[in-house]
C-alpha cells in the first residue's frame, strides 16, 4: 500500500533517490536508525549478548557516539552542501565538492558503493530466511525468496518515498518490539532469583564489562572492535542520503534526539535481551548448543516463544522481518542511484529525460536485488555456519571504510583534493578484505587483527592516505606578505 501511494508521487529521479527532499524529522529519523541496525540489532546483537553477556555494550557505546557525531556535528553541514550543490547521490555531492572535471572519482565511488551494496544486501536477504525458519519454521530458501519479492515489489512502485514511510512504521514495530522483551522477561522470571548470581554460575565473566579473563591485550582488542562499528554512521551512503533528503536544517535539529533516543533504547534492549535469553535458556534445562550455535543468532525467537503469548509472537516476527527490509529497500536505492545516475546518465547519456531515467531505475534496481539474492544463496549454501553478526559487519564494514573517511574530510578540512578523496576511497575498498582475510591470519599479531575486526584500521588507514595524498597534490599555501 505505501509503495501504491508513494508511486503518485514519483515525477522524476529527484523524487525515486531522495523523495523529492522533502521528508520529515521523524520520518527521516526513523528510516535513518531502522536502515543503520538491520538484522544485526536483532538477531545478531541480540545473539552476542547471549555469547558474551555485559561486555557486548561496548557496541551500544559505539552506535550511540556514532549516531550522536552524525547528527550533531555533519548532518547540517551536509545537508547545507547537497542542497548548494544540488546533489541526489553521494558521488553528486563528491563530484561538485572537488570540482571534479573528470569522471574518475564519480566512477570509483559508484563502483564501490554498488559491489559492497550488493554483499549487504544478500546478508540481509540470508537474515530473511533465517527469521522465517527461526520463527515459523519454513524452509530457509522459500522464507529468503518471500521476503525478497517483497521488498522488491514496493521499491520498485515507490523508490525513496516508499522506502522511507515503511521503515517508519518498520522502525516502530523495531523499537515497540526490543523495549518489551527485556522488560516482559524481567518480570516473568521469579522475583527471588538473583539473576546475576545465576548468570555467574553459567559463566564467571559474564557479568565482567572486560569479557572473559578480564583486562588483557586480546580483550581490549576486543571491545575496541566492538566499539568501532559505530565509525560506520559517520557517513555511509545509505544513512547519509536521508540527510539530503530532509527538508530542513530545522528538521534536522529536531530529529536527532528521535534518531538518539531510539539507539540508545533499541541496542540496549538487545543486549539485554540476549543476556536474559542466556539465563533462561539455562535455567529451563535445554541444550545450550540448540541456541548458542551459530553466532546464538536464535536467541530472541527462542525467548520470544518461552516468555510472549501466542498472539504477540506475530509481532516479533514482523519487528525481525521489518528491520531486514528496512536496511535492503534503503541499500537497493543507493546502490541503483549509484549505476543509473552516476554511471548511466552523468557519463554515458546524459541527455536522457527524466521519465526515461525513473524506468531506467527501476530496471537497475530489480537487476540489482537478483544479483543480491544469487550470493545470498551461495553463501547458504556453501558456508552453513556463517553467522548474521559478521556476515553483515563485512559489508557495513566495506561500505564504511569506503566513504566514512572521504566523507568527514570533505566535510571538515579545506586542503582535502580530489586526488586525496579517491585515494582514501581505494585505500578504505581494498583495506577491508585485506585485514579481514589477510592480517587476520598473521601469526602471532594476527588475533588482535582478528579481534579488533576490519572497520577500524581500514578507517584510519583510509584517512591517513586521503591526508597524505591531499597535502602532496594541494595547490601550495600563499605566503603572507
Amino acid at each position: 500500500m505505501i509503495g501504491y501511494f508513494a508511486s503518485k508521487r514519483i515525477k522524476d529521479t529527484k523524487d525515486y533517490y531522495v523523495g523529492g527532499k522533502k521528508l520529515g524529522f521523524w520520518v527521516v529519523a526513523f528510516s535513518a536508525r531502522a536502515t543503520g541496525e538491520s538484522a544485526w540489532l536483532l538477531l545478531g546483537l541480540t545473539g552476542l549478548g547471549a555469547m558474551v553477556g555485559v561486555s557486548a555494550f561496548w557496541v551500544v557505546l559505539g552506535e550511540v557516539i556514532g549516531v550522536t557525531i552524525a547528527w550533531f556535528f555533519m548532518a547540517e553541514k551536509f545537508k547545507k552542501l547537497t542542497d548548494d550543490y544540488n546533489s541526489i547521490t553521494i558521488p553528486d555531492f563528491l563530484v561538485s565538492r572537488f570540482k571534479s572535471s573528470t569522471h574518475t572519482l564519480r566512477i570509483v565511488a559508484a563502483t564501490a558503493l554498488s559491489l559492497f551494496v550488493i554483499i549487504y544486501v544478500s546478508a540481509q536477504i540470508d537474515a530473511t530466511g533465517s527469521a522465517f525458519e527461526s520463527f515459523l519454521g519454513w524452509n530457509y530458501f522459500s522464507g529468503a525468496l518471500v521476503g525478497f519479492i517483497i521488498v522488491l515489489a514496493y521499491i520498485f512502485s515507490g523508490g525513496f518515498v516508499a522506502v522511507a514511510w515503511s521503515d517508519l512504521f518498520q522502525g516502530s514495530i523495531m523499537l515497540l518490539g526490543l523495549v518489551l522483551l527485556p522488560v516482559f522477561t524481567y518480570f516473568s522470571i521469579s522475583s527471588d532469583i538473583a539473576i546475576s548470581e545465576e548468570l555467574i554460575k553459567i559463566d564467571p565473566s559474564f557479568l565482567d564489562i572486560w569479557g572473559a579473563g578480564g583486562f588483557n591485550m586480546v580483550n581490549f582488542f576486543t571491545i575496541l572492535g566492538f566499539a568501532l562499528i559505530g565509525l560506520g554512521f559517520m557517513g555511509s551512503p545509505q544513512l547519509f542520503i536521508r540527510f539530503m533528503s530532509i527538508k530542513s536544517v530545522a528538521e534536522i535539529k529536531k530529529g536527532r534526539w528521535v534518531a538518539l533516543l531510539f539507539t540508545v533504547l533499541t541496542d540496549s534492549s538487545a543486549v539485554l535481551i540476549g543476556i536474559f535469553g542466556r539465563y533462561l535458556l539455562t535455567s529451563s534445562g535445554q541444550d545450550p548448543e540448540e541456541i548458542l550455535g551459530n553466532g546464538a543468532q536464535d536467541v530472541l525467537p527462542f525467548l520470544v516463544q518461552k516468555i510472549m503469548p501466542l498472539t504477540l509472537i506475530g509481532i516479533y516476527i514482523a519487528a525481525v522481518l521489518s528491520a531486514i527490509m528496512s536496511t535492503i529497500d534503503s541499500l537497493l536505492v543507493v546502490a541503483s542511484s549509484a549505476i543509473s545516475r552516476d554511471f548511466y546518465q552523468q557519463i554515458f547519456k546524459p541527455n536522457k529525460s527524466e521519465k526515461e531515467l525513473a524506468k531506467i531505475s527501476k530496471i537497475i534496481t530489480v537487476i540489482l536485488a537478483v544479483f543480491a539474492l544469487i550470493i545470498a544463496m551461495i553463501v547458504a549454501i556453501t558456508t552453513p555456519e556463517r553467522t548474521i553478526f559478521w556476515f553483515v559487519i563485512f559489508g557495513w564494514s566495506g561500505i564504511a571504510a569506503t566513504f566514512c573517511p572521504t566523507i568527514i574530510l570533505s566535510l571538515f578540512w579545506n586542503r582535502f583534493t580530489e586526488k586525496g578523496a579517491i585515494a582514501s576511497m581505494i585505500t578504505g575498498f581494498l583495506s577491508v578484505p585485506i585485514f579481514k582475510f589477510g592480517f587476520a591470519s598473521l601469526d602471532g599479531i594476527g588475533i588482535y587483527f582478528e579481534k579488533l575486526g576490519e572497520l577500524g584500521p581500514s578507517f584510519v588507514l583510509a584517512i591517513i592516505i586521503g591526508i597524505v595524498i591531499s597535502l602532496i597534490t594541494a595547490d601550495p599555501v600563499p605566503k603572507n606578505k
